[in-house]
């Protein structure tokens, strides 16, 4: 999964060391403060943080239609701390059983497993941030949920440390 044409690729720079940044990528509590979209919650992350090793995690959010949820299961194929971690991502149920992403309202052609590459670049006391989603286009929903979760990142990071 190298073809970054069907990606979306974002980058930050965050007030916080690469080991905080890190660790807000990797450790569960820190991860569910900051994860998902603008008015989501992060009710389940459990990260087995081993090559292999699998993630599973429940955004629940209000909608105006009421209350929705979604899983998502992966597993962990590239863990260099505190510089590049690469997960997959697949949509899935409650006990992470992948599901077809037109089954859970996806458009016909969204890829069943995706990939994530965080890239972190220690500048100190900050940090650059390269994210690429493999399998989710620049213009998509996905995209707009990753830079709302990003701007959530920004201001956790701050405090963080």
């Amino acid at each position: 999964m190298s073809d970054v044409s069907g990606s979306v690729r974002i980058e930050r720079t965050f007030d916080a060391s690469a080991d905080t940044m890190w660790r807000l990528w990797t450790e569960p509590e820190p991860f569910k403060a900051w994860y998902g979209p603008t008015g989501a919650r992060i009710p389940v992350a459990e990260m087995d943080l081993t090559i292999g090793g699998r993630r599973l995690t429940q955004m629940a959010m209000e909608t105006p239609n009421g209350p929705m949820e979604m899983w998502f299961v992966g597993e962990f194929r590239e863990i260099t701390p505190p510089t590049r971690l690469v997960y997959t991502e697949s949509m899935s149920d409650a006990e992470g059983n992948v599901q077809s992403p037109q089954s859970m309202g996806m458009p016909e052609g969204h890829p069943e497993t995706t990939e994530v590459v965080v890239e972190l670049e220690d500048l100190g006391d900050r940090t650059r941030l390269v994210l690429t989603h493999v399998g989710v286009a620049a213009d998509s929903g996905g995209a707009m949920g990753w830079n709302m979760a990003l701007d959530k990142l920004t201001e956790y990071a701050t405090t963080a440390g």
